[in-house]
């Protein structure tokens, strides 16, 4: 119990920096900067990692767009960088700041929900999710705010989804419009542990973190299937600085940025992430049989470890 008390804590910082357990204070130190719904993942696997390697990795956590923004700015020069959105970190990556990037995990779209309260509670009967969330009060259910996150607009682009595969005009617009907007993705969670909210757009993994039920969507709602990359692709969401993101099967992918400061220890990381399927499953996360995948000039240390090219 005390550990899932501070896996909660830390999952709800919008940005830390975590030292890995047991190192000693002048070994070398690997700066990790990723999205914020792997922030207990990472900080468990970092503290893993670093075990008996006289490492320490510091963590920083937020919405894949403000990583990328934090990279492209100068704000930030990790050594890792691990985005919720493959296309996003080579779109805005490549070739600058990195030159490839592996593909070790996904994840899925659903509500993450407090069934203590009254909408929580109608999600675990007969009703169907979209009439509950369509009937919630203004702020009682949470999402991650689409300009700064992908968690933010894969919610927009899976009630667009919703919109036509149930046949309810208007269905985004109601939900997304009424919905209180996280600008800090860590913390979409927080209110629902409270009860302060009932249900949050959430991505499986988090809910995992929070000790949350999870409701499933549908696939071709959830952007689980590789299957349906054509059907996820029908829709869309534009930032306001220009930046179109399309509907895609939800993965994660890591790079080490070109010129990093410890760019071995950098690879070694990213290495062991790709040795750890079963702990990052055990972290709410998937790895199916085709990943890890790797993309552009990946080092050997890399590619020793990968299924094929994405």
């Amino acid at each position: 119990m005390k550990q899932r008390s501070r896996r909660a804590f830390l999952a709800a910082l919008g940005s830390s920096v975590v030292g890995a357990a047991g190192c000693l204070s002048d070994g070398e130190s690997l700066s990790v900067l990723a999205a914020g719904s792997l922030a207990v993942a990472l900080e468990t696997l970092g503290e893993e990692f670093a075990t008996g390697r006289q490492t320490t990795v510091e963590g920083e956590y937020h919405g894949s767009t403000v990583v990328m923004q934090m990279i492209e700015d100068g704000t930030r020069h990790p050594d890792v960088t691990v985005s919720a959105d493959v296309q996003m970190l080579r779109d805005r990556l490549y070739p600058e700041f990195a030159s490839w990037d592996v593909v070790f995990a996904a994840n899925e779209l659903g509500l993450a929900y407090n069934p203590e309260t009254e909408l929580g509670s109608r999600l675990e009967g007969d009703e169907p999710w979209y009439e509950v969330l369509r009937s919630a009060d203004e702020g009682a259910i949470a999402m991650s705010e689409p300009e700064l996150d992908p968690l933010g607009y894969r919610a927009v682009q899976m009630l667009e989804l919703a919109e036509a595969y149930y046949g309810v005009e208007g269905l985004k617009r109601e939900i997304s419009e009424r919905a209180y907007r996280e600008p800090d993705e860590p913390r979409l969670l927080a209110g629902i542990e409270t009860g302060d909210r009932a249900v949050a757009i959430s991505y499986r993994n988090m809910a995992v973190d929070h000790g949350l039920p999870f409701y499933e969507l549908p696939d071709k709602l959830n952007f689980s299937d590789p299957g349906l990359a054509d059907y996820y692709r029908t829709v869309s969401y534009t930032t306001d600085d220009g930046y179109t993101a399309r509907g895609s099967p939800m993965s994660y992918n890591a790079t080490v940025l070109d010129g990093a400061d410890n760019p071995d220890r950098g690879e070694a990381f990213v290495s062991f992430l790709l040795d750890s399927p079963d702990r990052l499953e055990s972290l709410g996360l998937r790895v199916p049989g085709r990943l890890p995948r790797s993309h552009g000039t990946s080092p050997g240390s890399i590619t020793s470890h990968v299924q094929g090219e994405s």
